[in-house]
């Protein structure tokens, strides 16, 4: 799933081709991505104008001129994708062949917003992601139980350290809860849990306060870097332009074999529901 940096980097690379923009129609062969349904998305946004773009977590808002909101949630192998594609053999091809848009993993086509100039496709290929179309009153409501990002700037070590204090469970389920801090899922929480040396199977509880200064510093510079390297493409997700992020080569224990430090085989267990990777050698 995309998680906050690649959100971000979304957003980033995204805006200068779409705002200001208007928005002339949408097409979809699933219309159970649409929320409240397709027909009332497609008339709330249709001839309006694309005046910001921003991210709440791992959500991206599309704010419109003369009113409404488009929140986009990408889930788990959604990304949005910039350029222009025609319609052959029942699919959608870019008209660029040998760009980045090509990339096979870019194929699974199922919205595409025509903009005055250039489109918008989301390619998914689970189709799990979600487009939900709001007035003010609603995006506020919606995104009231988002939890605080890594990158904000009351993001401190002292607030970090209340969530944990107030949060019960493994630490690895703590991080990942979206209500607490937004943005961090398997592949950010894995890392920066291996960077602290700490086990993702430890109680919150059992923390000492070293340990909790460590792994908030290693939050803020394993997102700092996947930012600054464009997000991880080890699964589906590509960047608007469909190429792939830079952050695969940093990655040290999530979906990796053996440990870069001792050379130990990398553990996996379930934590909530999700796969924990780590070095029962070095994260204790």
């Amino acid at each position: 799933m995309p998680e906050l940096p690649e959100v971000i980097t979304t957003v980033k690379e995204l805006s200068p081709d779409v705002l200001g923009k208007k928005i002339i129609n949408v097409w979809t062969d699933f219309e159970k991505m649409f929320k409240p349904s397709f027909p009332e998305v497609k008339r709330g946004i249709i001839n309006k104008t694309i005046k910001n773009l921003t991210n709440r977590g791992k959500r991206i808002i599309f704010e419109l001129s003369p009113s409404g909101f488009l929140v986009i949630h990408q889930k788990l192998t959604g990304h949005l994708l910039y350029g222009q594609w025609v319609f052959e053999k029942n699919n959608w091809f870019p008209k660029e062949k040998n760009s980045f848009l090509a990339d096979s993993d870019n194929r699974f086509i199922h919205i595409l917003i025509t903009l005055n100039k250039g489109q918008i496709a989301f390619s998914d290929l689970r189709k799990f992601g979600s487009f939900t179309y709001l007035e003010k009153i609603g995006i506020d409501k919606s995104l009231s139980d988002i939890g605080i990002e890594p990158i904000d700037k009351n993001f401190t070590f002292q607030k970090f350290k209340e969530i944990i204090l107030h949060s019960r469970g493994k630490i690895k389920k703590v991080l990942m809860d979206q209500t607490k801090i937004a943005g961090l899922g398997n592949i950010y929480s894995d890392e920066s849990l291996f960077l602290a040396k700490i086990s993702p199977l430890r109680e919150v509880g059992s923390l000492k306060e070293n340990e909790l200064k460590e792994l908030y510093q290693s939050i803020k510079k394993i997102i700092s870097l996947a930012i600054k390297t464009q997000g991880e493409s080890i699964s589906d997700y590509r960047r608007p332009s469909g190429a792939k992020g830079g952050f695969d080569k940093y990655r040290k224990v999530y979906h990796r074999e053996t440990c870069p430090i001792c050379g130990s085989k990398i553990i996996s267990a379930k934590v909530n529901g999700r796969t924990a990777h780590f070095c029962p050698k070095c994260q204790k």
